[in-house]
């Protein structure tokens, strides 16, 4: 381990060689690169891998998004660091942060200064690396973040409509950490700094490499390893790439997962099995480092919008057991929840109430999902040899302890903290999960949530009316919601609350037809919705629901799933969401009399005899134009 670093509480790690002169260094053990602005803050990765490495001994500086269409000043400012340097493309695949559903390009970006696109390229991870390589081609590179870390494997990339071999194939990395890279990063920093190579560095927990493939192992499973259909194959057959996904889902999700390995080529991609979930003990180290909270003084009070939304907020856990077929948190964070310890998450909600724009109201108490903390199997030996992906689907596991009561204690606790007026819930809340058992402690989590943490409104996720589509979503039936909103209603009367529930749906997702669309319009209209909160299904790297939509088949049972593919279809479905709407109404009219569906038309614009009134789109207005 390197020697103690000239570290002062409180400050930012450097940016530039100005900063790194008023420390006194004369060198930089590892210099990483992100695609986000640098905002010191224990939700954004950069920072909390910089100060993990930092406590380790490490001198760490950031490099937030270089410039990459210039003189290459950025990547060349800081010199070359002692061990390695680190890539992350941010907190968000830069495909997703820069294209909607659509393939249109986005005008913003939520992690830049004053929410300004244009300031990372696409596919950072593979474009930083190649700049990094060609400039010091004898330093280490090691990516990591969301868009590294869900690309580990062959994947579907939507944006290419193609199946794209491990990102490792298309980068210049040496190696690739996946997942909550606190203890792989430090493994890789201590073992570069005994001297080892980045070549010798091949089996150290969630990180991915290339390997010859005379390095493969025989046979197509063990104990320690499971190999994959190649990527030639897979390429070649959807329905063996279908079938890949399953295992790469399953080792993902295990408490002690295996190496995988996929042929690729005349490489051969070796992905290191996970790290247990990590304990209170080293979730709380990650969280207690001495994070300024603030974006750097660098962007001049600029917002960065991604920044407002976390700054008077505390993430209490990691992972999420839901496994939602649409979601990427188990993927990267896994499916074992690791919860801080209540010392550390009052200790944190007391440094927000320092922050001099407090104003008395802590934004989220939450996590990945919202009401998760604490939770674990009562059975810790069955959990650690479970491959299912989700502890509530198809339902909840008979040996999951679902007791809220923790979590209104933590509740409890901040909200009693001098200068707290009130803490929210900003994260999604599964009412499933707070429903399922009926104690009177989950009885009680749902009266105080809906009384004491809502601000205005209160967004759950039913995400479809069918059950069909529901069944390949991994989520509950529609009848479970109706059941919350009855109880939520209640309340609201009760109390006297005048408080809005916020549903969100996603349309196009594979299974999902018009007709389903058309259902759904009818159904929230009875629950007398306006909706909001929708989306297009939007395929990205690493879900069930994206091998669905890319292979047509269900990766678990390799039955055939319709899916909706082209923009035409995706429209057809998503103006069901806005029946309300008059531009809309002929459309779904005809929409319903083509699909034999004059009965919801009827329901909808109260007639079956007639078009609804409201503007046509498709007829001329009749009138002179005024010149």
């Amino acid at each position: 381990m390197a020697n103690q670093s000239n570290k002062i509480q409180g400050q930012w790690l450097p940016t530039t060689r100005k900063e790194v002169e008023h420390l006194g260094w004369d060198y930089i053990d590892v210099i990483l690169f992100s695609g986000d602005a640098y905002i010191d803050h224990p939700s954004m990765g950069a920072a909390v891998i910089g100060r993990v490495l930092e406590a380790h001994g490490y001198r760490v500086a950031i490099v937030p998004q270089p410039g990459w269409q210039d003189d290459l000043r950025d990547f060349r400012k800081l010199g070359r660091p002692r061990l390695f340097f680190g890539i992350s493309a941010g907190a968000m695949d830069s495909m997703v942060n820069h294209y909607t559903a659509n393939r249109r390009r986005r005008s913003d970006d939520a992690y830049s200064p004053g929410g300004r696109a244009g300031l990372r390229p696409d596919y950072p991870t593979i474009v930083y690396s190649e700049i990094l390589r060609r400039i010091y081609p004898d330093v280490p590179i090691v990516a990591g973040g969301i868009e590294a870390s869900l690309r580990r494997l062959a994947h579907y990339d939507y944006w290419q409509d193609c199946l794209r071999p491990s990102i490792l194939l298309d980068c210049k990395a040496d190696l690739l950490i996946y997942g909550m890279g606190e203890k792989p990063v430090v493994e890789v920093a201590d073992a570069l700094a005994a001297g080892k190579s980045i070549k010798e560095l091949t089996c150290i927990p969630q990180t991915a490499l290339l390997m010859p493939t005379e390095a493969m192992p025989t046979g197509r499973e063990s104990d320690t390893h499971f190999t994959l259909h190649s990527y030639e194959e897979a390429l070649a057959d959807k329905r063996l790439h279908a079938e890949n996904f399953k295992h790469i889902e399953v080792e993902s999700n295990r408490y002690h997962g295996r190496d995988v390995w996929q042929r690729t080529g005349n490489v051969a991609v070796k992905v290191n099995r996970t790290n247990p979930p990590m304990t209170t003990e080293e979730i709380d180290a990650s969280f207690d480092l001495p994070y300024t909270r603030l974006p750097h003084p660098r962007y001049n009070g600029k917002r960065i919008p991604a920044y407002e939304m976390i700054r008077h907020s505390v993430n209490m856990h990691r992972g999420c057991f839901g496994g939602c077929a649409f979601c990427t948190i188990s993927a990267h964070q896994g499916k074992f929840i690791a919860s801080r310890s209540k010392q550390s998450i009052l200790r944190e909600a007391r440094q927000v109430t320092e922050m001099a724009d407090f104003k008395g109201y802590i934004s989220d108490l939450g996590g990945p999902s919202a009401n998760m903390y604490g939770m674990a199997g009562r059975d810790q030996a069955k959990c650690r040899s479970c491959v299912r992906p989700s502890c509530l689907h198809p339902a909840p596991c008979p040996n999951l302890c679902n007791d809220h009561a923790p979590l209104l204690d933590i509740y409890h606790a901040v909200d009693a903290l001098p200068g707290v007026k009130r803490s929210f819930i900003g994260s999604g809340v599964r009412y499933d999960l707070a429903m399922h058992g009926g104690t009177a402690a989950n009885r009680r989590y749902i009266e105080e949530l809906i009384t004491r943490h809502v601000s205005g409104r209160l967004k759950v996720a039913p995400e479809h009316t069918s059950d069909a589509v529901l069944r390949l979503m991994r989520k509950p039936p529609f009848s479970l919601f109706e059941e919350f909103k009855r109880i939520f209603d209640a309340v609201c009367e009760r109390e006297e609350l005048r408080l809005q529930l916020i549903p969100y749906f996603i349309s196009s997702h594979p299974g999902c037809h018009e007709a389903d669309m058309a259902e759904l319009a009818v159904k929230t209209k009875r629950l007398h919705f306006h909706l909001e909160q929708v989306q297009d299904f939007t395929p990205t790297p690493m879900t069930v629901s994206t091998e669905m939509y890319y292979t047509g088949y269900n990766p678990y049972t390799l039955e055939r799933v319709f899916t909706t593919t082209t923009r035409e279809e995706k429209l057809a479905q998503r103006k069901y969401f806005f029946w309300y709407e008059p531009q809309y109404r002929h459309d779904i009219y005809n929409s319903l009399c083509r699909l034999g569906r004059r009965d919801l038309a009827a329901t909808l614009f109260g007639t079956s005899s007639r078009q609804p009134r409201g503007k046509n789109p498709h007829k001329k207005d009749g009138k002179k134009s005024q010149k």
